[in-house]
């Protein structure tokens, strides 16, 4: 029989406060779900209360009284005959000014994009009413439509679509009038949606742009030097253009500039179904090559704790009383509670911002160019490096969180990538190693398609030595199947 017996024992642990448990639950909050929280921390404690501190705004309102007796202020619109009060009252007071009291003239509110009540392509059979298409024609446009992928291109040919539609819908039309429901398509909002391939995609884009020499000579490549300029031969497209150096930049920028994708400029598309709205956390802004971050607080409330609830905490105290000392506990709790939240809100702020920054210091190319391939290399421990979080803490502040840029609107998880050594000893991100994958699958021939090991060996002369069980690892990430999946006869 054993016995029991009384041991001593020294643990190390680490204990999370309540304090920082809020903090950790709101880094996970996008935007869009934020001021939902705020909500029902306003129902569940009465000592918060929603709004500008009555007290800040008293004492702005002296400072400002001041200023106005010191300068000798006189309202020019204030006499004997005029009263500019008899005509504007607080019933007029227009909507948007009352609606954000964080409202910011620095802060580009007006970009914030919403998903959620309209999706890509409910918005591009939006458009098809005007036009001048007939009732049979619109419905063969809508068919069309759901035809065009998730990037926002239509990678079926004119002939293809009209076959499919025999065959689906049971409808015949020829090849001259699907054609044109296309063409009319191609026209819609965002430039570029509908193409068929990349180039016809940047090109309707430069065509719906102001006319410009840089402009100009940029159609003239994509038209002219596509395949050379695709794969960066430069020196071959400003000798067969005989162009300058400079006129040659100034197109390229103006390339680099355009969107890949059109969808992306329309969030709707690629979330369709799992988000009811897409708002970004933050806009970055390109001013003369120098980058802007700030932080989306557009619709979210400013919060203070009650003066009334501090001034019954200090009644309370006043009254030794036994039945009293129940309802101060009660106020200073939940006064605490108020000033906890409050502190909350502003860490989680702080080190969004913090976050953010780091990001665009270490992808500044990418934020002014629009460049893929200028992404580097980096992972989220390189983040918490740079500021001193933990990686757990970066993994928070980066799902679900979403940046706008002049590019399109992305999830931050888009700006990580891993690194790998090229050939050169190099250190170059997995994700221009998974571009190059898609651009040799992309031009193989698809009658006898490359099998993983054939494209080891290809990668390999570009210069990323990888595995076959790499290659096959980055073809599913890119949802490429197999070779014989992809023979077509």
């Amino acid at each position: 029989m054993s016995k029991l017996t009384v041991t001593q024992q020294q643990r190390l642990q680490t204990k999370l406060t309540p304090s920082q448990i809020q903090v950790i639950k709101l880094l996970e909050l996008p935007s869009c779900d934020l001021q939902q929280r705020i909500n029902e921390e306003l129902q569940e404690n009465p000592a918060l209360e929603e709004g500008r501190d009555p007290e800040e705004v008293r004492v702005e309102k002296m400072e400002e009284e001041d200023f106005l007796e010191e300068d000798d202020y006189t309202n020019p619109l204030q006499n004997d005959d005029f009263n500019y009060d008899d005509y504007v009252n607080d019933d007029e007071t227009p909507d948007y000014l009352l609606r954000n009291p964080n409202y910011s003239a620095d802060q580009p509110s007006e970009e914030i994009q919403y998903s959620g009540s309209t999706s890509f392509t409910e918005y591009l059979k939006q458009q098809i009413y005007l036009t001048k298409m007939t009732k049979a024609q619109r419905h063969i446009a809508k068919w069309v439509l759901g035809n065009i992928d998730d990037d926002g291109f239509l990678r079926r040919k004119v002939e293809q679509l009209v076959d499919d539609l025999a065959f689906q819908e049971g409808l015949s039309v020829s090849d001259e009038e699907m054609a044109n429901i296309v063409d009319q398509i191609k026209e819609f909002d965002p430039p570029g949606v509908a193409s068929y391939d990349l180039q016809e995609c940047l090109l309707k884009q430069l065509q719906a742009k102001p006319n410009s020499e840089a402009n100009e000579l940029a159609q003239k490549i994509l038209t002219r030097c596509f395949e050379a300029f695709s794969r960066h031969r430069f020196d071959y497209v400003k000798a067969k253009l005989n162009v300058d150096d400079e006129s040659f930049k100034a197109a390229v920028n103006e390339i680099l500039h355009l969107n890949q994708k059109p969808a992306n400029t329309f969030t709707g598309n690629a979330y369709e179904g799992k988000a009811t709205s897409i708002i970004p956390d933050f806009f970055v802004e390109n001013r003369d090559g120098e980058l802007i971050l700030t932080l989306n607080t557009g619709d979210v409330s400013e919060l203070h704790v009650s003066h009334e609830y501090q001034q019954m905490l200090k009644d309370q105290a006043q009254n030794k009383s036994k039945d009293n000392r129940a309802a101060a506990l009660f106020l200073k709790d939940k006064i605490n509670s108020a000033y906890t939240f409050i502190e909350a809100i502003k860490l989680r702020n702080e080190t969004l911002k913090k976050t953010m920054t780091a990001i665009l210091q270490r992808q500044e190319s990418y934020f002014l160019e629009g460049d893929e391939l200028t992404l580097k290399p980096m992972k989220m421990q390189d983040i918490a490096d740079d500021t001193g979080y933990d990686i757990s803490t970066i993994s928070r502040v980066c799902n679900s969180k979403y940046v706008q840029t002049e590019f399109g609107i992305f999830p931050l998880k888009h700006f990580f990538a891993e690194a790998m050594t090229n050939s050169e000893g190099e250190e170059v991100s997995t994700r221009e190693v998974k571009d190059k994958l898609s651009e040799i699958i992309a031009n193989e021939d698809k009658q006898n398609p490359l099998t993983d090991d054939a494209l080891v060996q290809l990668l390999t002369q570009a210069g990323f030595p990888i595995a076959r069980r790499t290659v096959a690892k980055y073809r599913e990430q890119l949802d490429i199947p197999v070779a014989r999946l992809r023979k077509q006869a």
